[in-house]
């Protein structure tokens, strides 16, 4: 499978660029520069254009059978009204990007794999969320329906289309666990707010095997959730880490505290949907780490 990747040098553009390199997928990887192409295997196209912007790129992707694009700015960041217009610019740009490189394929073209996140849902929905769950209304809810539309656009143009909804893939070495890990070791770790909050995961392997999957898988469409389905709370996410790592866990970050030193941004880590992954599994898609322990222990070496 020759698979294009936007956003190939971010943390999980290059570990799915690795990953699928190892599966002896043919990979074409687009970079902003030219002192990023010695992050990759001599084998590998890499492709130099912003991903933000029209260019010569767009040939390339148009040749592939899959474009997977993951390109957004890092929303771990205090939302000042500057860093929201970036957070929303960046995935939606890319995004019609990515569609003007499907438009300009022969016929088949190109599948679609958009990245999108569990943020769509409403936390406050009373169930949890299946792909057909509706969205929330705060402000990365509306980054995500936006997000989601702009993808869906590559339909007109006979491409099949998967929507990521991904929640936080963990790993020692990004994203949401790896902040966490010196806190927890000095004993600093602890419940966000009240702790009853859900927190959605999966493991950084089982993101990139179920990608791989669903670049396969032509019989998927649509939104896919991205997630474990051992569902945990916050509270139980933060004992689980405090035992892997063999730390307590029992200092709490108030509510209060937390909107204080992070703004709107602590309304995500505050209120969280429940989800499941319904499309994975009726898919039969087989996951490595369903349940937390396990999934930390794999990770942390306990």
């Amino acid at each position: 499978m020759h698979v294009f990747i936007m956003g190939s040098t971010g943390f999980l553009g290059s570990h799915l660029a690795s990953y699928l390199h190892g599966q002896g997928h043919t990979l074409s990887l687009l970079v902003r520069s030219e002192s990023k192409k010695g992050m990759f295997p001599s084998d590998c196209e890499v492709v130099s254009g912003d991903p933000l912007q029209p260019g010569p790129w767009q040939e390339h992707a148009a040749k592939a059978d899959v474009v997977i694009n993951l390109v957004g700015k890092n929303i771990f960041a205090r939302w000042t009204e500057q860093e929201k217009e970036q957070i929303y610019t960046t995935r939606i740009e890319a995004t019609r990007m990515a569609v003007q490189a499907i438009a300009q394929s022969d016929a088949p073209s190109p599948a679609l794999i958009n990245a999108n996140a569990v943020g769509y849902y409403d936390p406050h929905h009373k169930d949890v969320a299946t792909e057909s769950a509706p969205p929330g209304e705060n402000f990365l809810s509306r980054v995500c329906i936006d997000w989601q539309s702009e993808a869906l656009k590559a339909q007109k143009h006979g491409a099949r289309v998967v929507i990521l909804r991904i929640a936080p893939p963990l790993s020692r070495e990004g994203g949401a666990l790896a902040s966490m890990l010196t806190p927890f070791r000095l004993g600093l770790g602890g419940r966000l707010g009240s702790g009853k909050q859900p927190f959605p995961w999966i493991h950084l392997l089982d993101f990139l095997r179920a990608v791989e999957f669903l670049a396969g898988n032509s019989d998927v469409s649509g939104p896919v959730n991205i997630c474990a389905p051992g569902l945990v709370t916050n509270a139980e996410f933060t004992k689980a880490l405090g035992r892997a790592l063999r730390r307590p866990a029992f200092l709490p970050v108030p509510s209060t505290a937390l909107k204080l030193a992070l703004g709107e941004l602590s309304q995500m880590l505050l209120q969280a949907p429940r989800v499941k992954p319904d499309v994975l599994v009726q898919n039969g898609f087989d996951f490595r780490f369903p349940y937390l322990d396990r999934a930390l222990q794999d990770i942390l070496g306990g």
